[in-house]
């Protein structure tokens, strides 16, 4: 009975996987750099961790279950919540700021499509315990950081969620929230018609399109203080920070992260190739710690999409030197001593285990792309020789053992 994998799962080959690790690898080296430390959390939480943060509703996304106790879990969706429920829980007495890092598989229960899964991987840090704008600075920084380093086509673009909070407030907490996550999904005709049925009045109605239509360069910030009064000083001194590290970057104030539990800047990266599901990365500020049961902590953090990463990155993982052992029958004993020393001088090494002629061992070496052959056979093992293959130029040399692994691992 041939069984297939899951719906919305997928199955990675070795050139895929040795692509990935080559991404991964990369990420982890800059955030480090950044001074970021890297943590794991659980696979499956207790369910309530992911209501408490995004309301009942996300049940329907997730994958839910009773253990044999019948407490409800959850595999988990994303990282923010393990990680603050984490901090809240085993950190409070760290020295502060706290720089973590995180690389782990997540969880969703919904339509596969491309560039999203049932089962996809996160790349995210979480800065905590910082309510400057530095912080800010930081993040988005590391982020950029990552994504360049990568190769990637790709824009980011910054916004505040403070700005639509406070030209929103009058309207009442429900109905500003539900205003705000129609502006995340970019549903304007949703929005139009949201306003008109709950009664917005006209000349509100038109500050917010105003507000959210502006798109670009510092000037943006001009064109808002026009529009409505706001202290627009933080966004002010990110811009300016990101200017002098020579990031590249859009002003839109149309973000709005439709996530009640964001408070500031936030900030999207969108990359090209990847159609509808163009967003690679999402941060900003949040506070989320109190609603664990922590003290009230301001973070920073981002989430980093490692799929959409990896179908739009053209990298090649580094190719490492392979060779193949070749040996006569009664000779594999020294083809494995040869293999282990080559292995511990850091070379990939195959040696033959399928008991094959000496001519099939080499037409595998050739199925593997090897770029060398050692061959054992009795007259060499007589002269305390080895014969050692280009299998790129077909060149052959004969080496003593302490010659061919010197020049092998050179």
């Amino acid at each position: 009975m041939k069984i297939e994998r899951p719906r919305g799962t997928r199955d990675f080959l070795p050139d895929e996987m040795e692509k990935r690790r080559e991404i991964e690898k990369r990420m982890r080296r800059i955030a480090e750099r950044f001074g970021y430390r890297e943590i794991a959390t659980p696979t499956f939480e207790h369910l309530e961790l992911f209501t408490v943060k995004s309301g009942e509703g996300i049940v329907e996304e997730m994958y839910v279950f009773e253990d044999k106790s019948g407490r409800k879990l959850a595999l988990r969706p994303e990282l923010t919540a393990p990680v603050m429920r984490m901090f809240a829980n085993e950190c409070s007495v760290m020295p502060r700021p706290l720089r973590f890092y995180y690389f782990a598989n997540c969880f969703r229960y919904e339509r596969p499509q491309k560039g999203r899964y049932r089962e996809f991987w996160q790349f995210g840090v979480e800065l905590i315990g910082s309510d400057s704008h530095l912080a800010d600075a930081e993040v988005v920084l590391l982020a950029y950081r990552i994504l360049d380093s990568l190769g990637i086509d790709f824009e980011l673009q910054i916004g505040h969620v403070g700005i639509l909070r406070s030209l929103l407030s009058p309207l009442g907490d429900e109905m500003a929230s539900k205003i705000m996550r129609l502006i995340d999904k970019g549903d304007r005709e949703g929005l139009l018609d949201y306003m008109e049925a709950a009664g917005v009045d006209g000349e509100m109605r038109e500050t917010i399109l105003a507000i959210i239509d502006l798109k670009g360069d510092e000037g943006v910030i001009d064109e808002a203080k026009e529009i409505m009064d706001y202290d627009f000083e933080r966004l002010e001194k990110l811009s300016s920070i990101l200017r002098e590290t020579e990031v590249k970057f859009e002003l839109n104030l149309g973000i709005a992260r439709g996530l009640d539990y964001y408070t500031g800047v936030v900030f999207e990266c969108y990359a090209e190739g990847l159609g509808a599901q163009k967003q690679v990365c999402g941060g900003g500020s949040y506070e989320l710690s109190s609603l664990f049961g922590g003290p009230k902590t301001p973070s920073t953090g981002f989430a980093i999409g490692f799929d959409r990463v990896c179908e739009v990155c053209k990298i090649s993982p580094k190719s490492e030197r392979t060779v193949v052992i070749a040996s006569f029958r009664g000779l594999e004993g020294h083809a494995f001593r040869i293999a282990d020393k080559l292995r511990a001088e850091g070379v990939r090494t195959v040696v033959d285990v399928m008991e094959r002629s000496l001519k099939k061992q080499m037409s595998f070496a050739s199925e593997v792309n090897a770029d060398y052959t050692v061959i054992i056979g009795p007259e060499e093992v007589e002269k305390g020789l080895v014969a050692v293959k280009n299998m790129k130029t077909q060149e052959q040399i004969l080496l003593t053992e302490k010659e061919a692994i010197r020049f092998l691992a050179g």
